[in-house]
């Protein structure tokens, strides 16, 4: 769904914000100590707790080791390579621990660059969303705090093309072998509705209004869902409908 601040967004959660249990942890990642700082200091006055920033690879895998937050608002271009060597050192398999935090940890880009080949990387790699640093201060607030209750933010035009690639991507592996695969949890009929219209890129309020249903019972049968296939965010949700071929269905 897109919004009238130029990002798209596909919500799963309640609209209070901040992570369960309380305060969003938020380790801020990039290499321009101005941009960091100032990031940092909006993030606090919206009530995050900023635990931790970094301005390079090997210095953001100390500090996410030693400060373990709940998210990560990222930047790709660090001078010792790149931000996606920070997702793959963050990212578990689905249902692990995440192995330098120990607990799941969502991760927002927050790029210069919008160019296809890096969005894509990033996602591939386990980033939760994609944000252009060209997005206003009061935006890149907005997307942590709605990063925290779970939604998928891509700036505008971003999230189309992450789907596309999810259903190249499922084309060419083909539907999960039966043999040597764990059988996939039962879903209710309700929850392969939802599921339908996550793969076609729905938001949580335009699938409720598709099925009828209030859109707090669209985010619980998500909720459910990404818990019983051991699913971290939206973004794994999709790929995993795509590739299942939920997405053929009308």
């Amino acid at each position: 769904m897109s919004r009238a601040d130029g990002t798209d967004e596909v919500d799963h959660t309640d609209d209070t914000g901040g992570a369960a249990g309380g305060t969003t942890r938020v380790v801020v990642v990039d290499d321009h100590p101005l941009w960091r700082e100032a990031l940092s200091r909006d993030l606090g006055e919206a009530g995050f707790a900023v635990v931790g920033t970094a301005g390079s690879v090997a210095q953001a895998l100390r500090v996410l080791a030693a400060t373990r937050p709940d998210l990560v608002v990222l930047d790709l271009g660090l001078p010792d390579g790149s931000g996606v060597e920070v997702i793959r050192a963050l990212v578990g398999s689905a249902g692990s621990p995440h192995p330098l935090t120990g607990a799941p940890v969502s991760i927002l880009i927050v790029s210069a660059s919008g160019e296809q080949t890096d969005v894509l990387d990033a996602v591939r790699a386990g980033a939760s969303g994609y944000l252009l640093k060209s997005a206003r201060p009061e935006e890149l607030v907005d997307a942590v705090r709605r990063t925290a209750r779970g939604t998928a933010v891509f700036t505008a035009g971003l999230a189309a093309l992450v789907l596309g690639d999810m259903a190249r991507a499922a084309r060419d592996q083909g539907p999960r072998s039966e043999a040597g695969s764990p059988p996939t949890p039962r879903l209710t009929p309700r929850e392969i509705e939802v599921l339908r219209l996550v793969a076609k890129g729905l938001s949580s309020r335009d699938a409720a209004r598709r099925l009828g249903v209030s859109h707090r019972t669209v985010q619980n049968h998500v909720h459910n869902v990404l818990a019983k296939l051991q699913l971290r965010n939206r973004v794994e949700l999709t790929r995993f409908a795509v590739r299942e071929g939920y997405d053929d269905a009308s």
